[in-house]
Formats: C-alpha cells, structure tokens, sequence
C-alpha cells in the first residue's frame, strides 16, 4: 500500500482523531463533539469553516488561487448498535457505536485536509464536507436542500467508503450506476378479528400476509428483467398477540432496492398492486405506504475515470480493485450526485477474523485504509485541479 510521506508523519496523530471517534458515537443529526472537533482542527489548519447544514454539518473551504472547485465528503454519524470488539477504544456509549467505518471516513478526510492546507500543491478551491446523518436518515438530502452547492459550489464532487471483504487499501471505481436505491414498503392488511376457534366469521390478515409474502417474491423473478438486479426483501411481519385469536390487522416491512430508477418504479407499482389485489381476494384490503428513501446512485463517467487514473498514477493496477460491480447496498451521497457531477468510490477494508461486515457489532475500520485514503484524496484534488485548469 502506498502512503504519502506527508501522510505517514501524522498518522499517530490522525489514528489517535479515529480512535477518539470511534470512543465517542453519536447518532444522525447528534454528532455534536464530533462536528466540534472536526471544525476546531479545519480551523487550526487555515481553513474557512461553515457549520449548521443540517444542523451538524460542516464545511471547511480552502482557496489556494484562481482554478475549479472540488468536493470530498465523508460521513459522520455511528449506528444504534452495543459495540462488542473489545478494542481498547472501543464505544463508552451504551448501544451505539461507529459500525459502519464513518470514524475512518471522517478521520481519513481530515489527514487530507491537513496536508493540503500546509502542502497547496493545487490551484482552486478545496471543499472538504464532513456530512451527518448518512445512516438512513438523509443528511445528504438535507445540506443539498439547504444550499450546499448554492453556498459551496463544486465543479465535481467525491465520496469514498471502506468496504470489508476487499484486500485492504485496494481503491474500487465503477461509472454508471454503482450503489441500489433503498425504498421500504409498509404494508397494512386489515380484516375482520374474532375467536380462533371460529375463524370462518373472519377475514384473517395472517393468511392474507403469508400469501404476500410468498407472492411478493415473483415480482423479482416474474417483472424484472433477468440481468436487471432487484430485492424484495420482507423483513418484518407482525400479527397479533395471542394463538386462539385471529387479529384484525397485520403490518409487513419490506425493503425494496434496484439499480435501475425504471426498475424502481415497476417494483413500487407491482408490490402497491400485489398486496392491494391479493388483500381484496381474501375479503379484506391494504394500506401501503411505499416510502422513496435513497435513489439510485448513479457515478458520472468522465468524474469516475479521472478518479480512477489518479490512482493508477498514485499506486498502479496492483492498488485497484479488478472487475468491479455494482453494490445492493445503498447510500445517500446519491443526492449529492444528483446535483453535481462525481464519483463514489470504495476502498477494501480487508477481512478480519471473523469475517464480519458493516454494521455488525464486532466491526471496526482499518487504520492501515486511513493512511491510504487520505493519501489518494490528497492526489485527487492535486491532478484535478491542476488537470482541469490545464484544460480551461
């Protein structure tokens, strides 16, 4: 892995930001000592700081001479998950912690945003966005809709995120559409309850949810084009409380995910169909609130290519991961991309011992992909502005 030699002089002090992060998780739209921190070291370094995006949001602007406008993002906020890795750093708040690497993200863009301010190999203007509420909660959603790019115009935009089960440090690109939407469906079945022992005097929304459940899953391989990707997944049904009584209602959770914004929209019509039809064959009917969490996202071609030849110039082919594909996952800097032109990229977080993914409570980021990341995020705004400006 290839590390900057500005990188490696401070990553004790950068590793120790992390660690400190990690220690102390906040939640979408709390990250209060988190922001605070990461204001009072953008401001130390020289730069411009904005808070109060989305509430917590910050915003360090950096201007080094006339040129183009770059963003780099990370994301802030942990998840309300009890922390179980033992680690000496590990989370000191009770059912939350940082299982999802946004303490590397966050620690990752401020190493960069260090070097840069003392370096300024760049002409331009550097826009370092350290974003809350990632997790589910559209934070990104939020500054967009709040004046990020009114504020903080940005010629091109970038985000990058650890991905466990990828040789560490290894950089991942893909142009075109790279992270799944992520919708969920809350379906109502209402029938009519009575005594079990009676159940022809009722309409039994638990039948009525079974059959849903097992229709739903035809939507995938019966509407969807078989090298189109799509997930129905039921993730919740719930039904009542006791066995000799048939409830008048049941509520199933569904997530919903696509790459394709036409295929998500097929999947809203055939799901809101299905369980509409299927809840009136059994005498009964359904309440569905189909709910358009976070779209498609979608990375420019000619943003995805510079990004990826900076690290082919930085770390070569062996620093890259090879054939890479889309992820089911979903994230929110897709609204982002939605208004300005970029790139969201991975970068392998390797394999721990048990093999544990984001978001399980045994998870922790690298340190060795801060060194790295930061190192890349420092060569991709030193040849994009000096690339762009060459161009113009």
């Amino acid at each position: 892995m290839k590390i900057l030699a500005e990188i490696e002089q401070i990553q004790d002090e950068m590793i120790a930001i992390r660690h400190a992060i990690h220690a102390h998780p906040e939640l979408g739209f709390e990250e209060f000592a988190t922001s605070d921190l990461v204001a009072q070291k953008l401001e130390e370094w020289g730069f411009e700081v904005h808070r109060g995006l989305a509430g917590t949001g910050v915003v360090g602007q950096l201007c080094n001479g006339d040129g183009p406008r770059i963003g780099l993002r990370a994301d802030m906020d942990a998840l309300p998950i009890a922390e179980e890795t033992g680690l000496e750093y590990a989370s000191t708040q009770p059912g939350k912690m940082h299982a999802c690497g946004h303490d590397g993200h966050t620690a990752t863009l401020l190493a960069a945003a260090r070097v840069l301010a003392n370096t300024r190999r760049f002409s331009g203007t550097l826009n370092v966005i350290f974003q809350p509420a990632e997790e589910g909660l559209g934070g990104a959603r939020e500054m967009v809709e709040q004046g990020l790019f009114e504020l903080f115009p940005c010629d091109a935009i970038f985000a990058m995120h650890n991905m466990p089960g990828y040789p560490p440090g290894k950089l991942g690109f893909l142009a075109g559409p790279f992270m799944a939407s992520s919708d969920t469906a809350t379906i109502t079945l209402n029938g009519v309850g009575g005594h079990g022992a009676v159940p022809h005097k009722t309409v039994d929304p638990v039948v009525i949810a079974a059959t849903l459940t097992l229709c739903l899953q035809s939507v995938v391989s019966r509407n969807i084009d078989p090298l189109d990707t799509a997930i129905v997944s039921v993730g919740s049904i719930h039904a009542g409380s006791a066995a000799n009584v048939i409830p008048a209602s049941a509520k199933l959770l569904v997530s919903v995910r696509s790459l394709r914004a036409d295929t998500r929209d097929l999947l809203q019509t055939r799901i809101t169909t299905l369980a509409q039809h299927i809840a009136q064959s059994y005498g009964g009917n359904a309440d569905v609130h189909y709910n358009r969490r976070y779209p498609v996202l979608v990375n420019d071609e000619a943003e995805t290519e510079l990004a990826r030849s900076a690290a082919l110039e930085w770390c070569g082919e062996d620093g890259l991961i090879e054939n890479m594909r889309p992820l089911t996952g979903s994230e929110d800097f897709a609204f982002m991309l939605a208004k300005c032109p970029g790139s969201y990229l991975i970068i392998g977080n390797g394999d721990s011992a048990e093999n544990v993914m984001c978001h399980h409570p045994k998870f922790d980021f690298n340190d060795q992909c801060l060194l790295v990341g930061a190192s890349y995020w420092v060569k991709l705004v030193e040849k994009m502005l000096k690339h762009t400006a060459a161009v113009n």
